[in-house]
């Protein structure tokens, strides 16, 4: 091995490097123009995140700023129910639920006259679609135009002392977040969600639950705000799942990163077997391994994502240890085979996990480190580096 080989390699490292940073480029792209072709037709079609408002009431009093006294629910009982429903578009998935919701609200006049009680009620977005609609003020049906774009508006008399029910409910569907808010309110009281998830993996971006039950395939939730001065909103958001587009690029983007150790055990590998391994030989191996990525990021859409990386993997080491197997024997195949399983394929796979990535190269790397500092701590470098003097050619003519 020489310092020249050495700059070789090198410079294939490099020109392997650019190749993978155009795909990585070409990946982001068709990732962008993938989202923004199906992301408006997913909201049409399906639903925008859906944000439930908590229901406003109020009776006219000339004492009021606005003329209206508001008056905020004295009991509430919520029901919700989500199904989560993913849909992969292109090279983005989708995080597509259904929901079911019902609502029971109770108004108390708090005055010692007959009120007329205003009560307001909005859906969460124009944009959503609205099945098996109900709306009834003390039982009665609301007669106001429902267009699920205006507030929803309707009035009951009553008596001092007395309280009104609202019961609302609906079936919708929406995208990544369900969300229970409670506007302007500042205190809640005799609140009670209860909620039923058919996914196992549940985030809270605000507010936990104040219980949780097992359920068959999810999870049964409640929250009660008794009374809850600044009570925070529920929501529950939809499980993660790994987009192929984002995924493949990154993967890409850190591909030169795996080749650099690879081909750095590689080169140790061959001074201490004495195994003379030439830069045209490390030029085909760049390019069986680009070949994993090359053939992962046409794959991803049309294939399920872990699917798509097996085949690919698997093809990439075929190629890498089925050519050192023809050229370097087995032996050296099988080392090189172990080292292209542990920085192209292992690392790659790391990117399957959301914030592993950095501790997995980290890890990686200081491994690799301390085996080729004890596996070359007696190698005698200058003799590695020196030149060979070739032989001059023998002299035939006498």
């Amino acid at each position: 091995m020489t310092v020249l080989r050495l700059f070789a390699i090198l410079f294939i490292t490099a020109c392997t490097s650019v190749a993978w940073f155009i795909l990585g480029t070409a990946l982001n792209v068709r990732t962008s123009q993938s989202g923004m072709s199906t992301a408006q037709s997913v909201l049409g079609g399906w639903g925008p995140p859906i944000t439930q408002v908590h229901p406003q009431a109020w009776y006219q009093s000339p004492g009021a700023g606005d003329g209206k006294a508001l008056i905020r629910p004295s009991g509430s009982k919520i029901d919700i129910s989500l199904g989560y429903e993913p849909r992969q578009k292109g090279l983005m998935w989708y995080r597509m639920f259904a929901a079911g919701f019902r609502g029971e609200y109770t108004f108390t006049n708090p005055t010692p006259i007959p009120q007329t009680i205003y009560v307001q009620f909005s859906l969460p977005s124009p944009e959503a679609g609205y099945n098996e609609f109900l709306f009834t003020l003390n039982g009665k049906s609301t007669t106001a135009n429902v267009t699920g774009k205006e507030p929803i508006t309707d009035a009951v008399v009553v008596e001092a002392g007395e309280s009104a029910t609202l019961v609302v409910g609906y079936k919708t569907r929406g995208l990544d977040r369900w969300t229970y808010s409670f506007g302007p309110e500042s205190r809640v009281q005799n609140f009670a969600l209860h909620m039923t998830t058919d996914f196992q993996d549940v985030d809270f971006p605000t507010g936990s639950p104040t219980d949780r039950k097992r359920a068959s395939k999810g999870w049964d939730l409640s929250w009660a705000y008794p009374d809850e001065i600044g009570a925070r909103p529920v929501s529950m958001e939809m499980p993660k799942v790994l987009n192929p587009g984002p995924v493949a690029s990154r993967i890409t983007f850190f591909s030169p990163v795996s080749l650099l150790f690879f081909f750095s055990v590689l080169v140790v590998i061959c001074l201490i077997q004495k195994v003379d391994l030439h830069p045209m030989n490390f030029f085909f191996l760049a390019a069986g391994c680009f070949a994993f990525q090359l053939l992962f990021a046409y794959l991803v859409d049309v294939i399920p994502l872990g699917v798509a990386f097996a085949i690919s993997s698997a093809v990439s080491l075929a190629m890498v240890s089925g050519y050192l197997l023809l050229a370097k024997g087995a032996r050296f195949a099988r080392f090189a085979a172990a080292a292209q399983f542990a920085y192209m394929v292992l690392f790659s796979y790391s990117f399957f996990f959301d914030g592993l990535t950095g501790l997995t190269i980290t890890v990686g790397a200081i491994i690799t480190l301390g085996i080729l500092m004890v596996t070359t701590a007696k190698v005698n470098w200058s003799e590695k580096f020196t030149r060979r003097s070739v032989p001059p050619p023998l002299n035939t003519s006498a």
